[in-house]
């Protein structure tokens, strides 16, 4: 179930790709005249001949999965993990919210709110790809003083997490998750839509209702000056895949404390099965880590999840409830302190404990 309205009313309009499959021989066996063949997947193309991505996507089944390697499988590569052992990985992710459903909600939200069913069907262990050992690079010295310096100004500012509605994340003011987590698995609103014209591609995304307009024709990027909470993106074909460079983000909005003077997303879109989109992501960004690093989340074509409606200032009473919570319990310490009794108040969840 979803935490949707109606669906959003003069939309873009979204085309579903055909699909063509040819065979082919398979290499390094001896031909036979009963040689073994295997399927080769052939990318659809557009009517003016781009690789055809379009249709309505979802990360859905993704959700729960490990970012970075878990520590068990250490010393071990993703492309090893399949099989029955990726089955049981998937299977247990299932089960670990399902059993936080019968509980009643996940990070403080209503489980009747979630995407959290069909984990299972996900086709990952985890999303970090390079470095081998599925791990986050250390960051730079550079990055490191800078993340002390935000820490340390946060704070001597005095500010709890919830004093104002400035206080929280962007996410939560509705203003949107920036680049690319617009795109990775959350709580629910994990649609998103790819459509294409000639020279350009749009991605919409269903959470805070965003869109992006890469355009393909070679143009350079936008000065230095502009900066966008998406960034400013351009992209090309490299074969059957869309290769998508951004740069130019703001500071608040980039990328796990970047620095938005430098960082570089390099995104690749690949389709490799009439159901199925490689969505690859490399962070480049030398002042914030000490080399770049990639991480791929797979992306599913289904009809059956449409971009709904994100009504979120209309509906945010997670903003309003978090301010009153807080109020709620700094009133609660204070009567605690009158009784003698002396306590910390409970942690305001982050974003991603939520």
């Amino acid at each position: 179930m979803r935490k949707r309205a109606l669906a959003s009313a003069g939309a873009l309009a979204a085309v579903i790709a055909f699909v063509g499959v040819a065979s082919v021989p398979v290499a390094g066996q001896a031909r036979t005249a009963a040689a073994n063949t295997t399927k080769k997947y052939v990318v659809p193309r557009t009517p003016w001949g781009d690789p055809d991505l379009q249709g309505n996507l979802t990360n859905l089944y993704e959700v729960g999965t490990p970012f970075e390697r878990p520590d068990e499988f250490a010393g071990r590569r993703l492309a090893d993990v399949k099989g029955e052992e990726l089955a049981r990985i998937r299977r247990d992710i299932q089960e670990r919210t399902r059993a936080q459903q019968l509980a009643g909600e996940i990070g403080g939200t209503r489980w009747i709110w979630l995407d959290s069913f069909k984990h299972e069907k996900g086709s990952a262990a985890w999303f970090v790809v390079d470095p081998q050992d599925g791990k986050i690079p250390p960051q730079t010295a550079e990055g490191q003083r800078r993340a002390a310096t935000r820490a340390e100004a946060r704070r001597a500012s005095g500010r709890g997490p919830a004093d104002s509605f400035e206080d929280r994340s962007l996410w939560d003011q509705c203003i949107t998750r920036g680049l690319p987590g617009s795109m990775m698995p959350t709580l629910y609103g994990n649609s998103y839509r790819i459509v294409q014209g000639a020279g350009y591609v749009a991605i919409q995304y269903e959470m805070i209702h965003e869109t992006r307009v890469i355009p393909l024709d070679g143009r350079p990027h936008a000065g230095k000056n502009i900066r966008l909470d998406m960034g400013d993106a351009r992209g090309h074909w490299e074969g059957d895949t869309l290769v998508v460079e951004t740069t130019n983000f703001r500071d608040r909005s980039a990328y796990r404390g970047a620095n938005p003077e430098t960082l570089k997303l390099i995104e690749r879109f690949t389709r490799i099965a009439p159901d199925k989109i490689s969505w690859a992501v490399t962070v480049d960004d030398s002042s914030t880590w000490v080399r770049p690093w990639t991480f791929a989340v797979p992306l599913t074509i289904a009809d059956t999840e449409p971009i709904m409606e994100y009504g979120c200032h209309e509906g945010n009473y997670a903003m309003t409830n978090i301010l009153s919570g807080a109020r709620a319990e700094e009133r609660a310490v204070e009567e605690d302190a009158r009784k003698g009794i002396t306590r910390a108040p409970r942690a305001i969840p982050t974003d991603e404990e939520r």
